[in-house]
């Protein structure tokens, strides 16, 4: 391991840690509510993408929601929850990574969560927590440099890409009893909650090793992000 590949593991595993400390205090808050979003949003996504309708799209503070919809795939529809929010991190993550498009890639996304929640959004906390982020979203991309902006999306990617196996593993192997988008889809596909449960388990888990070990290489190899 060179010199640079050493660095960008220590800044790596400086953030996953600094996410962990502070996983069950309310500064993290905000953002296990914004991966919810985007599990849901993911549900969203997926039943226009395959013919359906979204009726509502609920979140709340629970670190909870749901999307009502009619028609689409109901088999990928399901899916879509977990791994659709583990895409939302692990893109978010990558490009921050990869690219100098902190600024733009900071104001998409910004510009996405407001577009999600004027459009699919049924209630008022999440009406009001989507707008709001959006627009703090948008701020940063005009008023902070390219490279706060990228520890902000850093961090923003790596807490939906932990938050997720952590999530499936609660929902879908510690308390299988839950009626969990792991449960639904049994119930459609056939066989134990349990087993859907491990085997998102095992994907997310996968993706994220790979994002990360791309990460390193990726991390040491550019220039410094300009401001």
């Amino acid at each position: 391991m060179n010199k640079d590949t050493s660095k960008q593991l220590a800044y790596l595993l400086g953030l996953i840690a600094l996410i962990f400390f502070l996983w069950d205090t309310q500064v993290l808050f905000p953002l296990k509510i914004l991966v919810v979003f985007f599990h849901e949003s993911s549900h969203a996504l997926a039943t226009l993408l395959t013919g359906g309708h979204v009726e509502e799209m609920v979140v709340v503070a629970q670190q909870g929601g749901h999307v009502l919809s009619r028609g689409g795939s109901r088999i990928i529809i399901l899916t879509a929850g977990y791994l659709g929010s583990l895409l939302w991190g692990l893109s978010i993550f990558m490009l921050a990574v990869g690219t100098q498009w902190d600024r733009w890639l900071m104001g998409a996304l910004g510009s996405a969560l407001i577009l999600i929640t004027v459009f699919f959004v049924a209630n008022t906390f999440a009406f009001v927590f989507g707008i709001g982020v959006g627009v703090v979203m948008l701020g940063s991309a005009k008023f902070l440099s390219n490279a706060v902006n990228d520890i902000f999306l850093r961090i923003i990617g790596l807490t939906s890409m932990l938050y997720v196996p952590l999530d499936i593993y609660s929902d879908t192997i510690q308390r299988s009893s839950l009626r969990s988008d792991a449960r639904m889809l049994a119930e459609v596909v056939g066989g134990p909650t349990l087993l859907w449960g491990i085997l998102w388990l095992i994907i997310s888990l996968a993706l994220i090793i790979y994002c990360f070990r791309w990460s390193l290489s990726a991390d040491a190899g550019h220039a410094p992000k300009r401001p």
